[in-house]
């Protein structure tokens, strides 16, 4: 009996492995619907508390979802207005900014030669291109601006969540057998993605708008490009930030040499420890419940499944598979493994 409960056991194991890798494989060939259908969820939740408000004020809720829509599709024209002749500049110029950064690499191999210094230079080129950062700020740019060229099925989509968000709980209530359990899960996951979100839509804005404004100071061209790209990937937990300043670096190294470049990362240095050591954690708190391991693995499978839209929305998602596992008992045990800090109750 004892073998085969575990030949059960097992059995049922490679099942759920299994299983586990044909969601996966089927979330990631259908990128294109699920992505837009995505952030529609997000963008609804985040919108949700303003829509809550205004039907509290008497306002009919067609009209306060019109109201925050019109609002939100407002701001957005004017942003696009401001980034875009930024971003026509700097594709205009991508080419000839990564020609010259190859120049500057292959005059500091030259440089550590003259010195003794031996430096295989194919491997360097090969391993280690600068122009490879800058690309990626335009790969990046050009990714997120085919996902939000979906903007009217995102909205239109949202706009649908909305209305059926003040029904939902009693959908749940009817649906469930347990109901009272299952609305605990869904507050817990709503209340933690708008604190999450929120907080972190915050830091995102501030940290945009001070690497923005000091870049401006130090005379850089791409001022409002770079500072779109640190609000963007400051969502990015633990290593977006620094991936948004390595191509501003570089080409205020072309463009302003070494003392532009050092100012550069000067700016970038001390608004990060302002806002993502100082404010951000203070303001966060342990509320995310994920340890610092769980945040980089995310970001890793969730970039690789959904590519920038994916690592911007790495902890969100990975709280939603998080509270499904606790939902059960038999995978409790995935949740604990999750968690920052486990108290067993």
């Amino acid at each position: 009996m004892p073998k085969e409960l575990s030949s059960s056991k097992v059995f049922q194991a490679l099942i759920a492995m299994a299983a586990v890798v044909v969601v996966v494989a089927g979330m990631r060939s259908s990128q294109a619907v699920l992505v837009p259908f995505v952030l529609s969820a997000f963008f609804a939740i985040m919108m949700a508390p303003a829509v809550f408000w205004l039907e509290r004020k008497k306002l009919p809720t067609i009209l306060a979802i019109t109201l925050i829509i019109v609002v939100v599709i407002i701001s957005g024209l004017l942003f696009g207005a401001l980034v875009g002749r930024s971003l026509s500049n700097f594709y205009s110029a991508l080419p000839d900014i990564q020609i010259r950064l190859r120049g500057q690499t292959n005059q500091l191999i030259a440089w550590l030669h003259k010195h003794d210094i031996d430096v295989p230079k194919v491997q360097v080129m090969e391993f280690f291109d600068p122009a490879v950062a800058v690309r990626f700020a335009a790969t990046t740019f050009s990714e997120l601006g085919s996902v939000l060229g979906n903007a009217f099925f995102i909205i239109l989509t949202a706009i649908f969540m909305l209305l059926e968000a003040s029904s939902f709980p009693k959908k749940l209530r009817l649906a469930f057998k347990n109901p009272e359990k299952s609305l605990k899960s869904f507050d817990r996951f709503i209340h933690g993605v708008k604190q999450y979100m929120a907080i972190k839509t915050f830091t995102s804005l501030m940290t945009g708008l001070l690497i923005g404004v000091w870049l401006w100071i130090i005379g850089h061209d791409y001022y409002m490009l770079w500072a779109t790209l640190a609000f963007a990937l400051n969502y990015v937990p633990n290593i977006g930030s620094i991936i948004a300043a390595v191509p501003a670096v570089l080409v205020a190294l072309i463009q302003n040499g070494v003392s532009g470049a050092a100012a550069t990362v000067i700016g970038y240095v001390m608004v990060n420890v302002i806002i993502g050591n100082l404010l951000e954690p203070r303001m966060m708190g342990r509320g995310l419940g994920l340890s610092t391991l769980v945040v980089f693995l995310s970001l890793v499978f969730w970039g690789w499944l959904w590519g920038p839209v994916g690592m911007l929305l790495s902890v969100p998602l990975t709280m939603i598979v998080k509270i499904a596992f606790e939902s059960s008992d038999d995978t409790r045990w995935l949740s604990v493994l999750l968690d920052s800090e486990y108290i067993e109750a």
